[in-house]
C-alpha cells in the first residue's frame, strides 16, 4: 500500500510517498513560498540509480494550488511515481497540537476537524496550515482515508506530577494550561528504533532531538513517556537555534517593567533573537562550531551552554527513570554534530556514560542507526536517523487495518 505523507506549514507543504510494506520512498518534494511571489517545487523520484529530480517554478498563491501541481506531479509521466490519484489509499498528516482531546492518531472527520480548529489558540502557526493541508488534501484525492497523526499524542502518557504547573488550579481546568510537548512522532520512532537494534523490547531511554527546535523526553520500560522538556509551547527547556529555552520568568518581568519592552517584542526576542543566534551571532551549530574552532569566546560560551543544558536534563531524567539503557541522539545536529554529542557526555562516568569519541567522529553524519559508546559504558549511546514521514505512514496504515 502506497501511503502520501503531508506535512503543511503556513507557507510551504512537505510530502512523501511511501510503500509502507517495503518502506520504500517512492517520491519526496517541497512547495516552497506558498501565498508568496516566487513559488517553487522541488520534486524527487524514485529510479533505479536512486533519486531523479525536476523542479518546478511558479507562484502557488494557496496551498490548494500547491495541492494540484504536486498532485500534477505525482502523477506525470515522466517523473510520476502513480498512475492517478486514487491509487493513494491513505494519507498521513502531521498535526502539531492535539492537546488533551487527542492522545492517539485518528481517521479525520468533520468533528475532529473542527477539534483541531479549537486547539488553535495553543498552537497559532502550526493547526492552522496543517487543517489547510487536510482540506486541499481531501479536494485531489477525495477517496483517499484521511489521517490525523499529532505531535503532542506521544506525550499524553505524562503523570500528572510531570504535566501541570504550579500555578492556580483553575489555570488548568478553565484554560488548558499544561506541559503538552512537541516533537513526539520524531522521539516515538527513534525508541522503537533502538528497542529493534538492542533486542529490547523494555529499555529506558532518554531521547535527544536537536534540531532548530531542540527537546528531550524520558521514556520508561513500558514505551511511555514521562516527561519532556518542551512544555505549554515551544520555548521552554533546551537551548535552541533561535529560542532561549529555559529562563527565570523575573527576566520577563525586568524586560517589561524595567526596559521597557513589550510583551510582544520580548516574545520576539525570546523565540526569535536569543538560543544560539543571541549568544554566538547564529543560529546555525556549524557556523558556532567554526567559530570556536578559531578561538571566538562567544561561540565556544554558546556550544557549554547549550551541552551543559543536555546534560542537565540527562541527569534529571536518569532520575526519574531509576537509571536508564540508553540515550539516542537525532535531529539535525543528534546526527551531524559530534562536538555537541561529545560535550553533552563528558564526565557523566559516574552515570556509566562513557562515550567512543573514535566512533562518535567516525559515525558523524551516518544514514543508518549506529552505537557509539565506549567498551566500558554501562549505558548504550546511539545515533539514529530520525524519520518521522515513515512513523506518521506507519501510525496511519496501523490505524486503517
Amino acid at each position: 500500500m502506497n501511503i502520501l505523507v503531508i506535512n503543511a506549514g503556513s507557507s510551504s507543504l512537505k510530502y512523501q510517498i511511501i510503500n509502507i510494506l517495503s518502506q520504500q520512498v517512492l517520491a519526496k518534494g517541497l512547495a516552497e513560498r506558498i501565498g508568496i511571489e516566487g513559488g517553487r517545487i522541488k520534486h524527487q523520484y524514485a529510479t533505479n540509480e536512486g533519486f531523479g529530480e525536476y523542479i518546478l517554478e511558479e507562484n502557488l498563491p494557496e496551498h490548494a494550488t500547491a495541492f494540484e501541481a504536486i498532485t500534477g506531479l505525482l502523477t506525470h509521466p515522466d517523473f510520476g511515481v502513480i498512475d492517478n490519484p486514487e491509487s493513494i489509499k491513505a494519507i498521513g498528516h502531521r498535526v502539531v497540537h492535539g492537546g488533551e482531546k487527542f492522545t492517539k492518531t485518528q481517521i479525520i472527520t468533520p468533528e475532529v476537524k473542527e477539534a483541531i480548529k479549537t486547539l488553535i489558540p495553543l498552537a497559532p502557526l502550526h493547526n492552522p496550515a496543517n487543517l489547510i493541508g487536510i482540506e486541499a488534501s481531501e479536494k485531489f484525492f477525495p477517496n483517499a482515508v484521511q489521517v490525523a497523526v499529532f505531535d503532542t499524542a506521544f506525550f499524553a502518557t505524562l503523570p500528572e506530577h510531570a504535566y501541570r504547573y504550579a500555578i492556580p488550579k483553575k489555570f488548568y481546568t478553565d484554560n488548558s494550561i499544561r506541559v503538552y510537548g512537541f516533537h513526539g512522532t520524531s522521539h516515538k520512532f527513534v525508541y522503537n528504533e533502538a528497542k529493534k537494534i538492542l533486542k529490547n523490547d523494555h529499555l529506558k531511554a532518554i531521547t535527544i532531538h536537536l534540531g532548530n527546535g531542540a527537546s528531550m523526553a524520558a521514556v520508561n520500560e513500558n514505551g511511555e513517556s514521562i516527561d519532556t522538556t518542551l512544555g505549554f509551547g515551544p520555548l521552554c527547556g533546551l537551548a535552541m537555534g533561535t529560542r532561549s529555552g529555559d529562563i527565570d520568568p523575573s527576566v520577563i518581568f525586568y524586560m517589561v517593567e524595567e526596559l521597557g519592552f513589550s510583551l510582544q517584542e520580548v516574545k520576539n526576542i525570546l523565540n526569535k533573537e536569543s538560543g544560539m543566534l543571541g549568544l554566538g551571532g547564529s543560529s546555525d551549530a556549524r557556523d558556532i562550531n567554526e567559530k570556536c574552532e578559531q578561538g571566538d569566546a562567544d561561540a565556544k560560551l554558546t556550544l557549554e551552554l547549550y551541552t551543559h543544558r543536555i546534560k542537565k536534563y540527562i541527569g534529571s531524567y536518569f532520575a526519574s527513570l531509576n537509571g536508564i539503557d540508553t540515550i539516542i541522539f537525532t535531529a539535525g545536529l543528534g546526527e551531524n554534530d559530534a562536538v555537541v554529542r561529545s560535550w553533552s557526555c563528558k564526565n557523566l562516568e559516574a552515570l556509566g556514560i562513557k562515550l567512543d569519541e573514535e566512533a562518535n567522529v567516525k559515525f558523524n553524519h551516518t544514514k543508518v542507526p549506529v552505537e557509539i559508546q565506549a567498551p566500558e559504558s554501562k549505558v548504550k549511546i546511539l545515533i539514529i536517523p530520525t524519520n518521522e514521514e515513515l512513523e506518521i505512514a506507519q501510525q496511519t496504515y496501523e490505524l486503517i487495518q
